[in-house]
């Protein structure tokens, strides 16, 4: 009874979350991100079940509200990545040898190997890649239907905001056209990883984590991403609706490697004195102005060529004792 009780609420609060969006005020951007937070809360601390059984009621309901788009739109935004992250989450395996039949004393405590930090990352980024898709698909099924109906979208919102807009406001359109499918797959990426992380902190305070805290710092891409990576930037010259997908890909994935370039920045300034300062400053810089996260896409993709973690740790080992 309390598990069906919790996995309603916690659809009923995301469904909440993300209807909020009709009342246009500020802070339903807000809750309208944070909508799949409810559902990984209940899917990381009471299993994946609770969060389908109120992923669906969730997405009845909106259905029976809203109509069938908002039914839909929330299943594929919210309701599966909350479900699925949440259940790799909790993904394991046992590891080690296993103890014989026979054996006399109590078997141990097995070793646990957990679902590795940057694959789950990638399904992050595979999800934001998704829903961006399928909310471009929305407006079109071609690249020049996708393109004119954000290029009339936007300029309908600059004329209401100032009706004197002049030639060169069409412009900056076009460009903000060019670069939206990529922008709504970088927010996409980096709402959905913020509220894995405040769903398992939830957790995680509440004492409902079932797997140890993980080493962020070890995060990484499977080395398989970087050829994905250069496949999809090689896709996105070739135009039309293939272009679109090939930069919203490759948006999702620079994002990743940005992630896992804070990761080798944490690893690389554990010598220093004032890392807090360094640490802190860095990241005031990417949020205050956006575009260094460029160079964090850089030290990403440098460490998974070239391991400086894995170098940087060596040769921060003790030198082995002699053996003689």
């Amino acid at each position: 009874m309390a598990f069906g009780l919790i996995a309603l609420i916690a659809g009923a609060a995301s469904a909440l979350m993300f209807a909020s969006i009709v009342s246009g005020a500020l802070i339903s951007l807000v809750l309208f991100y944070l909508a799949p937070l409810p559902l990984m809360v209940a899917s990381i601390g009471w299993g994946p079940l609770c969060a389908s059984l109120g992923g669906i009621a969730a997405a009845v309901g909106l259905g029976a509200l809203f109509g069938l788009p908002y039914c839909i739109a929330f299943a594929v935004t919210v309701a599966l990545p909350a479900w699925w992250l949440g259940h790799l989450v909790l993904l394991s395996r046992r590891v080690g040898p296993v103890a014989p039949e026979a054996a006399t004393e109590p078997p141990a405590e097995p070793e646990l190997e957990w679902y590795p930090v940057g694959r789950i990352l990638l399904w992050i980024a595979g999800f934001a890649v998704l829903t961006t898709i399928a909310a471009l698909l929305t407006l079109g099924t071609d690249a020049e239907t996708i393109i004119g109906t954000l290029r009339r979208g936007l300029m309908r919102l600059l004329r209401a905001t100032d009706p004197q807009t002049s030639g060169e406001a069409g412009q900056f359109v076009d460009a903000l056209v060019r670069i939206a499918p990529a922008a709504a797959t970088i927010v996409a990426m980096m709402t959905l990883t913020l509220n894995l992380w405040l769903s398992a902190k939830v957790t995680a305070t509440s004492g409902r984590l079932r797997r140890p805290w993980p080493d962020m710092m070890t995060a990484e891409l499977p080395p398989m991403t970087l050829v994905a990576l250069c496949i999809a930037v090689a896709f996105c010259f070739t135009g039309g609706l293939l272009a679109i997908v090939a930069q919203i890909t490759t948006a999702a994935l620079m994002m990743g490697y940005a992630l896992t370039g804070f990761a080798v920045l944490h690893t690389l300034t554990l010598a220093l004195k004032s890392r807090t300062f360094w640490l802190g400053s860095t990241y005031a810089v990417v949020v205050v102005f956006g575009w260094p996260v460029l160079a964090m896409v850089i030290l990403g993709l440098a460490d998974a060529v070239f391991g400086f973690r894995e170098r940087f740790l060596r040769s921060r080992q003790p030198p082995p004792l002699p053996t003689s």
